[in-house]
């Protein structure tokens, strides 16, 4: 395993406190839909609306002066590494697809970075670009370990709450389940880890059964922060060692997740945010205490509101 355990609680005295500590609780509204007890944590009350300035954030405080970040990313990943670049006094060039969610794309430009939307696949434009210049870094969300290791942070604080038997979190590119995961196994040995993708993007899914990356086309990108076409393989690794369960969800489970989330918690969670709701809606999972994360937050509001 190539994640630390000492480096996830050295990223909760790094990290911008202003993405730690997001709230933790049980709401009775949602328990009663759920028919369940579910500790819930938010992680839309920041500047990014998600989970990700964590990773990135961890991730850019080991850089030196003057770097440039550049990164391939569906929206929420550029935004954390814009803020951090910002923060640290770098730079962050981020490539983004030519349907990048306008939410998401605003946000990224508001934050600093230069955006640069491409055809086909961003990661490889982004690599290349890179690659041109000695002081580019390339940062690939689910294969750095400092992504993971800042995500953990989120692990550490659930098992403040108490001993948790399931937790179950949205899978894109893995570094939130395997950060969290990491943390928990080590100090609640017993606990279950789930990881929920969608039908219409099961790559992770698939690649977490095969033990190894599997290149899954997507049906569509309405749950654009966890729809990656093909696992970076170090996350594929992570995954096999501490998920124990991977379940789907449908894309009319997740409208019905977000539409819960706002009628219960108060958020509006984007597609993939809802992923665990979703998941805890529709299939039986078995857990007396389980918790699940509200990861973002960035969702296209409906034109009539």
């Amino acid at each position: 395993m190539d994640l630390k355990l000492d480096n996830v609680a050295e990223a909760a005295k790094v990290i911008d406190p202003v993405f730690l500590n997001s709230p933790q609780y049980g709401d009775e509204q949602l328990n009663a839909r759920l028919g369940r007890s579910v500790l819930v944590k938010i992680e839309t009350l920041n500047p990014l609306r998600s989970f990700k300035g964590r990773g990135a954030d961890y991730f850019a405080a080991r850089l030196e002066p003057g770097t440039t970040m550049v990164c391939g990313t569906s929206g929420n990943f550029g935004q954390a590494v814009a803020y951090a670049a910002r923060k640290r006094g770098l730079r962050a060039e981020v490539f983004v697809p030519a349907d990048v969610s306008p939410v998401k794309l605003r946000r990224i430009k508001t934050l600093g970075a230069r955006v640069r939307r491409v055809e086909g696949e961003v990661k490889v434009a982004a690599a290349a670009f890179a690659a041109e210049a000695p002081d580019r870094v390339f940062v690939v969300d689910g294969r750095e370990p400092a992504i993971s290791e800042g995500a953990g942070t989120i692990g550490l604080e659930l098992a403040a709450a108490g001993a948790i038997d399931t937790v179950v979190l949205p899978v894109g590119d893995g570094a939130l389940i395997a950060g969290v995961a990491l943390w928990l196994k080590a100090h609640t040995p017993d606990v279950r880890v789930v990881g929920v993708g969608t039908t219409s993007a099961r790559a992770m899914a698939t690649s977490w059964r095969a033990g190894e990356p599997v290149t899954v086309d997507r049906v569509n990108s309405f749950a654009g922060g966890i729809s990656i076409r093909t696992p970076e393989p170090e996350s594929v690794r992570r995954l096999r060692s501490l998920v124990d369960d991977f379940v789907l969800v449908e894309d009319d489970d997740l409208r019905a997740a977000m539409r819960l989330g706002a009628e219960t918690l108060g958020v509006l969670p984007e597609p993939a945010g809802a992923a665990g709701l979703a998941a805890l809606t529709v299939h039986d999972i078995p857990g007396d205490r389980v918790a699940t994360v509200v990861t973002g937050a960035n969702a296209v509001w409906p034109r009539e509101w």
